[in-house]
């Protein structure tokens, strides 16, 4: 006789019908959410933790790259390039004392945020612009409305299922998720090979005035500080697998943001935070890590020698894993050449950041910046789901620069409006016109023409 297991769960599944579904609260979520409901809609917030912020927070990367101009040693003054929601985000980040005034990151400069101040600014953003917003929610399956159309999720939460229908539904998951739950087409990486993910971390009790007398204002640390783990590391002092550091000073009085591991898997291979087993030991690796470097620095590095490990990221800081298939597609030498596009709504000056091997590879773009088109958010098929955030469509070393967070404002603010324009002229998404985008977006402050 054949056992008949049975999958139950006798709770009532609540119903909720919205105009636009944004799911996942990061950078890209929150703009787009905050964007479309200031058209008037009814906008639903689906956000697996209980704060947005996304890598930003969970992860604990702990800046807003992107917004500046590079220049060879970061010349002259920080020349702002990235406009609109950002900037309703940076004003009320500051109405907390919750950024830095710009740091420098090499041939560029960044912002280094307050984790506790993102998510009180996000909550307000939010409930000032009445989006509803359901926290611990995860989503487990979209909802197909006659084919491959997407109507909505179905929603995993402590009270049980929910099933959300909208009009159209924006993938901020940063993985691409409901594209893959729908049978979308998607890529992974370079020939399914992704960046390694990071632990980063938090340093309290650090001298820092010491600490930038002996090291700069650059918070890509010398090659003195570089040799100095690579000894340590060869001689078995420590196991301290990347070689160059990323440390930042952030709002908080003497405390310093810490991005300096690799997260390898112990057979040597890049892991692949799409798979269960290699998240997890991603986050047991990085937490071990992060004491490692920790205890380097509190050894090593001057102003550093009473410093504490405050904290790591809620989870691993995951860099790259699924991309849409849009109907364009953001090319390598699109942002080697600082293409310039009509059809865009949105732009970066961010260098190619690969982070492999013991040091990151960095490709500047020098006084320039390139376009990233509407089309990188629209997918091949499908005429109600859209994307935004770092799963566009995009090519590997592409991906590697137009994923940071001051982009995906832009992408969000972007998708916001081009969803809220789709529900309210009846336009299928893939009938939209980047020209009425880039409209409402300089309307709104994006200053893409200036």
């Amino acid at each position: 006789m054949t056992n008949q297991m049975q999958l139950l769960d006798r709770r009532p599944t609540e119903m909720v019908t919205t105009d636009i579904l944004v799911v996942g609260g990061g950078a890209a979520g929150l703009a787009a959410a905050c964007t479309a409901a200031r058209q008037g809609l009814k906008v639903t917030l689906l956000e697996r933790y209980g704060f947005c912020g996304g890598a930003a927070v969970a992860g604990l990367s702990g800046t807003i790259c992107g917004l500046y101009l590079a220049r060879p040693d970061a010349a002259g003054k920080p020349e702002k390039i990235v406009f609109g929601f950002v900037d309703e985000f940076i004003a009320a980040m500051k109405s907390r004392d919750g950024l830095t005034e710009p740091v420098r990151y090499g041939d560029t400069y960044t912002l280094v945020h307050e984790p506790l101040a993102w998510r009180e600014t996000a909550d307000e953003l939010v409930q000032r612009h009445g989006v509803q917003v359901i926290y611990h929610a995860t989503v487990i399956g979209v909802q197909l409305d006659g084919g491959e159309r997407v109507a909505g999720v179905r929603a995993f939460t402590k009270q049980g299922a929910i099933d959300i229908r909208a009009q159209v539904t924006i993938d901020a998951s940063g993985d691409a998720d409901l594209f893959a739950m729908a049978g979308l087409p998607t890529s992974v990486g370079a020939h399914g090979k992704v960046q390694n993910p990071t632990m980063i971390f938090r340093m309290g009790n650090v001298d820092v005035d010491r600490f930038l007398a002996a090291y700069g204002s650059d918070a890509i640390m010398p090659d003195s500080v570089s040799k100095a783990i690579m000894a340590a590391n060869a001689a078995g002092t420590y196991k301290l697998p990347r070689a160059k550091a990323f440390l930042f000073p952030t709002p908080r009085d003497n405390e310093l943001l810490c991005n300096c591991t690799r997260i390898i898997g112990r057979d040597g291979r890049e892991l692949n935070p799409l798979v269960a087993a290699d998240l997890t030991e991603a986050e047991i690796e990085g937490r071990r890590q992060a004491r490692q470097y920790w205890a380097f620095f509190q050894a090593n590095l001057a102003g550093c020698e009473n410093a504490t490990l405050n904290d790591t990221g809620v989870q691993v800081g995951v860099r790259q894993t699924r991309q849409i298939v849009g109907i364009d597609t953001l090319q390598n030498q699109d942002v080697e050449t600082g293409r310039k596009r009509s059809d865009a709504i949105a732009r970066s000056a961010w260098p190619i950041e690969l982070h492999s091997g013991i040091k990151p590879r960095l490709s500047w773009l020098y006084e320039n910046y390139y376009d990233i088109p509407l089309g990188c958010f629209i997918p091949l098929q499908s005429e109600s789901l859209l994307a935004t955030g770092r799963c566009l469509s995009a090519q590997h070393e592409a991906m590697a620069s137009a994923r940071v967070t001051a982009q995906c404002f832009s992408y969000g603010h972007a998708i916001g409006h081009a969803a809220a324009l789709s529900v309210k002229e009846k336009i299928e998404v893939r009938s939209l016109r980047a020209s009425d985008v880039r409209t409402l977006l300089n309307e709104d402050g994006a200053q893409l023409d200036a």
